[in-house]
């Protein structure tokens, strides 16, 4: 049987299938991410008008051909789960596909389902099930396997069904606005390159630090992510978090007593000795305005009201668990009253609910922060 798709690995093959310009292309990528801090585009697919594109990123002149497309705001990307595909593309072609329509975040707003994968929302739509067998492949080599080219066209084959099927859902609840806003977010956070300000948030070791602990920790982490992304490595391949909390809780008085340790530790960088202590001893200008790392008891009755709110008001609206607001990101707003984080369609669902709880003297927002 003859494939139902085309290999493209010549820019000017790319650019003749847009001579007449598409309203909207599905999309999707394949790229390899496990020795490097950015994800390294290795192939795109695109739906376009009735031809699928399997199109080489690695071929010369292709990521600038395109750029072109992925920056065009008269054609709508329908892509699923983009927010890694929109870094690679990013990185690749210097270009995040805008205007984008996610559809695991349409189901989602739709009340469908919250982080539903491709396949799944495929077999819901359309009834047809897809196989996940290339899923791990090297997608840089070449030629590609028939198992993977087949694979890679199934990814957007089904794009444009699930785009009919989720915009219908949205418009008959009136809530595209609420999904522009949320592709707008993700394409933005693409674009944005700025490291996470307080990475030692997570680590579930400081949650026994004292302060000077919790600043330590953030200092290294600092760095480590800095250094990664600088080089292009996976943060753990330069200073995994285990060991990070080690040298912040142990604090090594010198240098020496730090080479002692980092030599115990097989996964240790002990080439960036100098760094790492310089990193471990150096206060960052602005940690003072770091939150404390919250413990499993902390304001535990405050945040429980607040998700009993947000459970409540997402019943009301039928949408899934965790889509007005994760548990993490009502940490968050305990912690500083911001509700730039929620953007405006959540802030508008959620704040007459959970500002008379956050003022009732469990985490009293700050002067100016309760109204939009």
């Amino acid at each position: 049987m003859e494939p139902d798709f085309s290999w493209l690995a010549d820019p000017a093959a790319l650019l003749s299938r847009f001579e007449t310009r598409p309203d909207r292309i599905g999309l999707d990528t394949e790229f390899i991410r496990e020795r490097t801090w950015w994800p390294h585009l290795a192939l795109a697919q695109l739906a376009v008008h009735d031809e699928i594109l399997l199109v080489d990123t690695q071929a010369p002149g292709m990521a600038q051909a395109l750029r072109g497309i992925l920056l065009d705001p008269g054609i709508t990307k329908v892509m699923h789960s983009a927010s890694e595909d929109l870094i690679a593309l990013q990185h690749a072609c210097d270009a995040v596909p805008e205007p984008l329509f996610d559809t695991q975040i349409a189901a989602a707003i739709a009340g469908i389902a919250a982080g539903a994968g491709y396949q799944r929302l495929v077999a819901d739509v359309t009834g047809v099930a897809l196989g996940k067998g290339e899923t791990r492949s090297d997608w840089t080599r070449r030629p590609l396997s028939d198992a993977q080219l087949a694979y890679a066209a199934d990814d957007v084959r089904h794009l444009f069904e699930l785009h009919d099927h989720l915009q219908a859902r949205l418009e008959a609840l009136g809530r595209e606005d609420w999904l522009r806003e949320d592709c707008a977010r993700m394409v933005a956070n693409a674009r944005d390159d700025a490291l996470e300000r307080w990475p030692h948030l997570p680590i579930r070791a400081a949650q026994s630090f004292d302060q000077a602990g919790q600043h330590r920790l953030l200092r290294l982490l600092r760095w480590r992510d800095a250094w990664a992304r600088e080089h292009d490595r996976p943060r753990s391949w330069v200073l995994d978090n285990d060991l990070a909390a080690t040298i912040a809780r142990t604090a090594p008085p010198d240098q020496e007593a730090l080479k002692t340790l980092l030599e115990r530790n097989p996964k240790a960088p002990r080439k960036l000795l100098a760094e790492v202590w310089a990193a471990l001893v150096t206060p960052l200008a602005d940690e003072s305005e770091a939150p404390p790392v919250r413990t499993e008891e902390r304001d535990k009755r405050a945040l429980r009201q607040l998700q009993d709110a947000v459970a409540t008001r997402s019943a009301e609206l039928g949408l899934p668990e965790g889509v007005l607001a994760s548990r993490r990101r009502l940490e968050s707003l305990l912690d500083s009253g911001d509700w730039r984080a929620f953007g405006d369609w959540r802030r508008a669902q959620l704040e007459p609910l959970l500002a008379p709880l956050l003022a009732e003297g469990t985490g009293e927002l700050p002067s100016g922060q309760a109204s939009v």
